[in-house]
């Protein structure tokens, strides 16, 4: 038997492995029970002994739900089941002499046999069944000895096209299936990629991407806009009295004052830990001045609904004018967290506006 593939085990998704079993289970059913079909009609082709229908009825019928039965009882089912899988290829591989190497079922098998192993998606797990591919061969060659009738007949081939078709079929819906799930994933990755878990807002990269835009659309086609970056005053001093809970429920309420204030256009971005970033499209400087003022106003009234007594919440915000000069979103970002370093060091709780010259 071939040692098992840890390394590639541990590359796929633990939940993966935790329902390969069951997975598994059905495909094998119907694999082995329509291959027994080819398997039987050779073997009363061949004359066999009753030792090789014997090993038929195990094969076909009784290995499936034996498998399944192993690597529940088993304190590593995914590894078990792996092992069931490479015992699956030591089965084709045995066969093959068993059937004296009758041509269409013996390449069906094999192949088949192989392709179930890709699709499990661990991987190497096929270059794994290989050499246990062989040593069933080899066994069968010691059992059956040196027998060869490659011809396939006409029924032999019948026997074949359910295995061909159904298993095949079968097959190709269950990639389908997972195909389908890692399309999900991916999509629920794109969107903890844009949006912030703890507060609802565009995470710092997808933002960044929208600020790109905003500023490329300053250049291209003159249209105004402001930044915003805000600040918590002393959040580290409401983590330290409040809990680090409070602190987050302090993070979505600030994040929701944002949204209540935001045009259709706008975008707000948590930008760190207690920093937030916000890109008003389409406002000048006086307007941006404005809604920054709205948002300072609306926190201060909001932090009661939070029930936590002495709880004095407040915020700094630094307003940037975008400006054509501005090679990038980093010079936009430095211009108006220089104005929020001017909030801060003029006692906090306040707009402060970066003009062309400096800050004012």
């Amino acid at each position: 038997m071939a040692a098992l593939p840890g390394a590639a085990l541990s590359s796929v998704a633990p939940e993966r492995l935790a329902r390969m079993p069951r997975r598994v289970y059905p495909l094998r059913i119907l694999g082995m029970g329509l291959g027994g079909l080819p398997l039987a009609v050779v073997l009363h082709e061949i004359d066999a002994p009753a030792a090789c229908w014997a090993w038929l009825v195990f094969t076909a019928l009784l290995w499936p739900h034996l498998a399944l039965w192993l690597a529940l009882r088993s304190r590593h089912p995914h590894r078990t089941e792996v092992r069931n899988l490479l015992f699956d290829s030591a089965l084709a591989g045995l066969w093959v002499p068993l059937m004296h190497f009758n041509l269409l079922p013996s390449v069906l098998l094999l192949t088949l046999a192989t392709v179930d192993k890709i699709s499990t998606g661990i991987p190497r797990l096929w270059l794994q069944s290989l050499p246990v591919v062989l040593a069933g061969m080899a066994l069968g060659c010691v059992i059956a000895g040196p027998a060869l009738q490659p011809v396939t007949s006409m029924a032999v081939i019948l026997a074949c096209l359910p295995m061909l078709l159904i298993h095949t079929i079968a097959v190709s819906l269950a990639a389908n299936r997972m195909i389908g799930r890692i399309r999900e994933q991916n999509r629920e990755l794109d969107r903890l990629h844009r949006v912030d878990a703890l507060t609802g807002l565009a995470g710092r990269r997808h933002w960044q991407q929208q600020a790109d835009a905003t500023l490329r659309r300053l250049r291209e086609q003159g249209a105004p806009a402001a930044l915003l970056m805000l600040d918590i005053d002393r959040f580290k001093d409401i983590n330290d009295q409040y809990g680090h809970a409070s602190g987050d429920d302090v993070l979505r309420l600030v994040a929701g004052v944002l949204r209540r204030r935001l045009g259709e256009h706008d975008s707000a971005g948590r930008f760190g830990g207690d920093e937030f970033a916000v890109v008003l499209a389409g406002v000048d400087r006086d307007t941006a001045r404005g809604l920054a003022e709205g948002m300072r106003r609306d926190l201060e009234a909001a932090a009661a609904t939070l029930r936590l007594p002495g709880l004095s919440c407040s915020i700094s915000v630094g307003v940037a004018q975008a400006d054509p000069r501005h090679a990038s979103v980093r010079e936009w970002l430095e211009a108006a967290d220089a104005a929020l370093y001017a909030a801060k060091h003029a006692g906090r709780n306040r707009v402060v506006v970066a003009d062309a010259a400096g800050i004012q």
